[in-house]
């Protein structure tokens, strides 16, 4: 009977889920269709979809959006590594949390989209460019949320390993990362959406390629339909990306 139960409630749990964007796409069909929106400016769902379809057939389209995807893979990467270490960094020393914490404040709250025309002088309109920028606005979150996490852990660990010859870094390594590793995914998860958004501006805004790029063409043309093509598809990746990061989170909780 329990276990019916549970059935029960995840099964409603996860309707509930659907039922939103189900409901929102209806209407917003509904509202295409009948007119009330030009078609011109807002095309219908089924609509989407359809040239979805058409335009995943190309080879054009699965060039664009490994692109996009190599672009996202690597920053994400980069960023995870580097805000795992500058939060461990920080518990290094009391010289080396007050340098984090200077850094945090001082470069954190900038706009770093603002920074995008002299990074594309610097590094040019390629990859290098695109990925610097992703990195330096989706390592914030990992950061915070190692430097956060490694705070709290429980200092008797540490001291105990300390007292029996353990390194500083390596009672880093050994007790506090695989103690804050939840916290640090949860972190991963804010990343990845910050990273999606920050890519495909920057494709937007000056690439040849990539799925940004595909949606700025199609806006050039006024192609409505084409333009939600390239914003589903970014979409998917994100819901994906999330999605793993999640599924892993859910396995740590419940011991592998």
């Amino acid at each position: 009977m329990r276990c019916a139960e549970a059935v029960a409630r995840i099964t409603l749990g996860h309707a509930k889920r659907v039922l939103s964007p189900v409901v929102v796409l209806l209407v917003w069909e509904a509202v295409s269709r009948l007119g009330w929106v030009d078609p011109q400016l807002l095309p219908a769902p089924t609509s989407v979809a359809l040239r979805l379809v058409q335009i995943a057939s190309g080879i054009e389209f699965w060039n664009n959006f490994a692109i996009t995807l190599y672009r996202l893979v690597i920053s994400m990467i980069i960023a995870v590594i580097l805000g795992v270490v500058l939060g461990l960094g920080a518990q290094l020393s009391r010289l080396s949390a007050a340098m984090l914490d200077a850094f945090v404040r001082l470069i954190a709250p900038i706009p770093k989209i603002a920074l995008y025309p002299a990074l594309i002088l610097v590094l040019g309109f390629e990859n290098s460019s695109k990925v610097t920028l992703v990195v330096a606005d989706a390592m914030f979150p990992v950061l915070m949320a190692t430097w956060a996490a490694a705070r709290s852990v429980d200092q008797k660990l540490i001291w105990s390993a300390r007292a029996a010859g353990t390194s500083r870094a390596g009672c880093l390594w050994k007790i506090t990362l695989p103690a804050i590793v939840p916290t640090i995914l949860a972190g991963v998860r804010v990343s990845g959406v910050i990273a999606c958004v920050v890519v495909f501006l920057a494709e937007m805004i000056a690439s040849t390629d990539g799925l940004g790029h595909m949606l700025t063409m199609a806006a050039r043309a006024y192609k409505t339909v084409d333009m939600f093509v390239p914003l589903v598809w970014i979409c998917a990746i994100g819901l994906s990306l999330n999605g793993f990061i999640g599924y892993v989170q859910r396995k740590l909780d419940h011991g592998g």
